[in-house]
């Protein structure tokens, strides 16, 4: 079957099928700790105080919480299927494509199990555990995962698939980036919107009709590229044969995929502490209204996208490594910043602007190339191997996004509550300075040991034999 490359367009197209999930993935990312976790100021309010649904203190050994365990109990999911997905997707035979099938059929639970996770069926008094609530965000969750899985592994895998050329990686990678950082920053709109609604509805619904527009939003984003593009115009790609295991060993016996994996992690461990943090970063450290978090997240998005155009002209004079490595140290400079809040005069609106202005650049970096990176070694690696499986490349970069995002919220969780005034064993602590200066140094180590790791990846090594083999075509 004859395939061609997609017009500049058709990749715009296939974008917005990430900035849908990036506003689910956004909504979780943001508003699962801070809805099931108020401030102290929230739950005490005179006027539509914040609802109590589970116990939110250290009740495992002194460390864990409960909504921290929650969401490691659903990455250990994720770590069978993850790799499963991957491999149905990468041996599946299905004419319509070996991907778009599996995206149609996960958008719309995917949406639904998003909202789903807030509407924990009881309400009960601070202090107090619900078996039932527990059980409904762990359930919930879970499919959430399941559904993201679905969508999201063979999605990423199209960017080998779709990238033809390094070209055409680059492009994709900056645009499916893009619509990324958007989504994040539309997932936090709730600041804004459900003060406007929490008058009528109350505290928990003024944010869940936020978020049950939001995924109506998302649901059509993620359909649009299935039902605009054929997959079968771009990609004749045979089916793998391996199995799940055998296919998540093979992928893991690249040295070079292992080593950006570990790093991966390590960069989404600090990326989440700090998205997750900072509605408590604005609220607690700086003291300043919740919708200034808006004003935050959108001036490092819109920053970070005018530097877009120039990451793309920067990989070809220096490598993606170098910038990769560059923009780690770049978001730990940030992390700093917000580590030292109320420290001289880093006080009210000062260290926000100062770390949006330091972010930007590193994330626009951080952004772009690593998906680049992840295509290159799965071209490189089939070019060796002779099996494609992309798949299965982007299934353990996703997991690595989640088991990151899974660490940083177990972390963010328990160190968020330390320095409170209550007993260690109560069930009522809620987030203070001291513990959220704990978590932006946690952060700050994790981006220093990524940048770190990533070290030992061989680029050169990578790129010569992608290179070697594009000259024989």
């Amino acid at each position: 079957m004859n395939t061609r490359r997609l017009t500049r367009k058709e990749m715009r197209i296939f974008a917005v099928g990430q900035l849908g999930w990036s506003i689910l993935s956004g909504i979780i990312t943001a508003w699962l700790v801070t809805f099931y976790l108020p401030t102290e100021a929230e739950a005490g309010a005179a006027v539509n105080p914040a609802p109590f649904y589970l116990p939110t203190g250290l009740v495992i050994f002194g460390v864990l919480t409960v909504l921290g365990l929650i969401t490691f109990i659903c990455r250990i999911f994720d770590a069978v299927t993850d790799p499963w997905i991957a491999s149905l997707s990468d041996r599946s035979r299905n004419p319509k494509g070996r991907r778009f099938p599996f995206m149609k059929r996960a958008a719309v639970p995917f949406a639904i199990t998003t909202v789903l996770v807030f509407m924990a069926p009881q309400q009960v008094d601070k202090g107090q555990t619900s078996p039932l609530n527990i059980a409904w965000v762990l359930v919930t969750l879970i499919l959430f995962y399941l559904f993201m899985t679905m969508y999201c592994t063979p999605y990423n895998a199209l960017i080998s698939e779709f990238g033809k050329t390094q070209e055409d990686r680059m492009y994709i990678s900056t645009a499916i980036s893009l619509t990324f950082f958007f989504g994040t920053l539309i997932a936090y709109l709730p600041f804004v919107l459900a003060g406007m609604l929490r008058g009528a509805v109350g505290y928990a619904w003024s944010y869940r009709i936020c978020f049950i527009a939001l995924a109506v939003l998302a649901l059509f984003c993620m359909l649009v590229p299935v039902f605009k593009l054929k997959e079968t115009d771009f990609v004749d790609a045979v089916p793998s044969e391996s199995n799940a295991f055998r296919s998540l060993i093979k992928t893991f016996k690249n040295r070079d995929f292992r080593i950006f994996s570990v790093s991966d992690i390590a960069y989404w461990i600090g990326l989440t502490l700090f998205q997750t943090g900072l509605p408590f970063f604005v609220k607690v450290s700086m003291g300043l209204d919740e919708s200034m978090t808006m004003v935050f997240m959108g001036g490092m998005t819109v920053l970070s996208a005018c530097f877009y155009p120039f990451v793309s002209r920067m990989v070809m004079k220096l490598g993606k490594k170098k910038l990769v490595i560059a923009g780690f140290l770049g978001l730990a400079l940030a992390y700093v910043i917000t580590a030292m809040i109320g420290v001289g005069p880093l006080k009210g609106m000062l260290p926000g602007v100062l770390v949006v202005l330091i972010s930007a650049f590193p994330m626009a970096l951080l952004g772009i190339i690593p998906q680049s990176i992840v295509a290159d070694v799965a071209e490189e690696d089939a070019i060796t191997s002779g099996e494609k499986r992309e798949g299965m490349f982007f299934a353990a970069r996703t997991f690595a996004m989640k088991l990151g995002q899974s660490i940083a919220m177990l972390l963010f969780t328990s160190l968020a509550v330390l320095g409170t005034a209550q007993d260690r064993t109560s069930n009522d602590l809620t987030a203070s300075p001291r513990g959220l200066t704990i978590v932006a140094i946690v952060a700050v180590c994790f981006c220093v040991l990524g940048a770190l790791i990533l070290m030992a990846y061989d680029e050169k090594k990578v790129m010569r034999s992608i290179g070697a083999n594009a000259g024989k075509e």
